[in-house]
C-alpha cells in the first residue's frame, strides 16, 4: 500500500487489470494510459508518465469502447478528455515503435531485409522472425516461410518497415536472435491487435 492507505501503481509487476474486460495479463497484452495535468487521457506506450495508470488491452474494439463508455473517467475517478480517434492514434504511435525497434535492430546488425539476404538468413537458422509487409505479392511472400519455433510479423506496411531499413519500400526482413528481438515480438503484437481483424489469419504457417 501507498501512503494514507492509497494502492500502489506497482508498474515493476507483469500483471495488469484491463478496465474493459476486467481481465488480468500480462503488461505486454494491454496499453497503458495516463491522465495528463488538464485531465486529457494520453497513451503511455513506454509506461514512464506520472501517475496511476489505467490499462486497456491491446484491441481496437476494446480501446473504442473505453472511449465510447466513459471507461477512462470511471478507472480515473475524474472528468477526463479522451482524443478522438483514440485507436487510430494508438494503432499510429505502435506502428511508429515497431518500426523504430526494428531500425534499432538493424543497425545492431540483428536484422536484414531483402528476398535473397532473409532467405539466407533462414537458411541458415539464424532467423528468429520473419517479417513480411501487409501489402506485398502474395505470391512472393508464400515463398519465405517462419523460422521452426519463430515468430511472423506481418501487419506493417511496406512503406512502414522501409523506414527500418533507411528505404523507400521493404516486403521481406528477418530478425536474428538477442537484442532487441523480444521487445519488437512484443510490440508487434500489441500492433496487431490494431490492425488485425478478428477472424483474419496474419501468421504465416511453415511448410
Amino acid at each position: 500500500m501507498g501512503r494514507a492507505g492509497q494502492p500502489k501503481d506497482r508498474t515493476d509487476g507483469p500483471d495488469r487489470k484491463c478496465i474493459v474486460t476486467g481481465e488480468v495479463q500480462p503488461k505486454h497484452g494491454l496499453i497503458r494510459f495516463a491522465v495528463g495535468p488538464e485531465g486529457q487521457i494520453a497513451p503511455d506506450l513506454m509506461e514512464k508518465l506520472p501517475g496511476r495508470g489505467i490499462w486497456v488491452s491491446a484491441d481496437r474494439a476494446a480501446l473504442d469502447k473505453a472511449a465510447a463508455k466513459g471507461l477512462f473517467a470511471r478507472a480515473a475517478k475524474q472528468p477526463v478528455q479522451v482524443p478522438e480517434g483514440l485507436s487510430d492514434l494508438v494503432e499510429a504511435l505502435l506502428a511508429k515503435r515497431v518500426v523504430n525497434l526494428i531500425s534499432l535492430a538493424r543497425k545492431g546488425g540483428r536484422a536484414v531485409s531483402g528476398y535473397e539476404k532473409v532467405k539466407i538468413m533462414l537458411g541458415k537458422e539464424e532467423a528468429r522472425v520473419l517479417i513480411q509487409a501487409s501489402d506485398g505479392s502474395e505470391r512472393g511472400k508464400s515463398k519465405l516461410s517462419t523460422p521452426q519455433g519463430g515468430s511472423f510479423i506481418g501487419w506493417l506496411t511496406a512503406n512502414e518497415l522501409g523506414q527500418a531499413f533507411g528505404r523507400q519500400t521493404t516486403i521481406h526482413a528477418a530478425l536474428g536472435a538477442g537484442g532487441l528481438l523480444q521487445p519488437v515480438v512484443e510490440e508487434a503484437a500489441r500492433l496487431k491487435g490494431l490492425r488485425v481483424s478478428d477472424g483474419e489469419t496474419a501468421r504465416r504457417k511453415g511448410k
